[in-house]
């Protein structure tokens, strides 16, 4: 598309001798930040709706990618071009019932082919872990969620859900006892939580989108608390705690 080339021509130019003093002095490394930042922004326009926004948001994590790809292309290393190569390469390979003449019936056995491919595109390797496609440095509840469903595809599992439940109340057990000795607490509350986004994969809930959402309306919730404190000329050091909890109760009604 003409559109993509031109702003492959505008992250170049900002690259280029002549270009951006910033733009010039990036590496790999220092736009990890921005990277993470970006990614992030994406999915918070989509959990809120916002459809124009999501747009300006793409263009941005796509800016990365361009960045990321220009850089290698200055030490010879790869183009723009060779990544959407590999990455179609690898969409046609790994989709033989679209792109060849394997016949499916659902999308289990969809993953069923993915798993059975991207094993024998490892097959050289002396060692293979069913982790090793799952980057260290991943945010934890995401992590958390990849290496389970990674150990689920091997029958490491639980047959449904009410074994998680059950997992839960005996790690929360183990975590009130840990309290009561002051001891391993940190340890337990971990457990917990890799067991807590075991259920969301059991449930299909995404661990972070349902995490996120609680954040906001903890914030809507508050503001709302914060607000009324306002309205009243008043100050937080004004109110004892069963008040506030009213007004929290309040807020939840109306901000559900």
């Amino acid at each position: 598309m003409k559109e993509f080339d031109k702003l492959k021509k505008t992250v170049d130019t900002l690259r280029s001798p002549k270009g951006c003093p910033w733009d010039k002095q990036q590496t790999h490394q220092s736009l990890i930040p921005f990277l993470y930042e970006e990614t992030y922004e994406v999915a918070d326009t989509i959990i809120n709706g916002n459809v124009n926004h999501l747009k300006e948001e793409l263009g941005d994590l796509l800016l990365q990618i361009l960045l990321h790809s220009r850089i290698a292309e200055e030490s010879n290393n790869f183009t723009i071009k060779d990544v959407i190569e590999m990455v179609n390469n690898k969409l046609i390979r790994r989709h033989p019932h679209v792109f060849g003449d394997i016949n499916i019936d659902n999308s289990e056995d969809v993953i069923k082919i993915w798993e059975s491919i991207k094993k024998e595109e490892k097959k050289d390797k002396k060692f293979s872990s069913i982790f090793d496609d799952i980057p260290n440095n991943f945010p934890p509840l995401l992590k958390s969620y990849k290496l389970q469903k990674a150990a689920s595809r091997v029958g490491f599992d639980w047959k449904d859900y009410k074994g998680v439940l059950d997992k839960i109340e005996e790690e929360l057990a183990e975590l009130k006892e840990a309290i009561q000795q002051n001891s391993n607490i940190e340890h337990e509350l971990g457990d917990i939580l890799f067991a807590i986004v075991n259920l969301c994969k059991f449930l299909n809930i995404s661990a972070e989108t349902s995490l996120a959402k609680a954040n906001m309306r903890f914030i809507d919730r508050f503001n709302y608390i914060e607000k009324k404190i306002v309205e009243l000329n008043k100050n937080f050091e004004d109110f004892n705690i069963e008040e506030l909890e009213q007004m929290w109760q309040e807020a939840k009604k109306l901000k559900n």
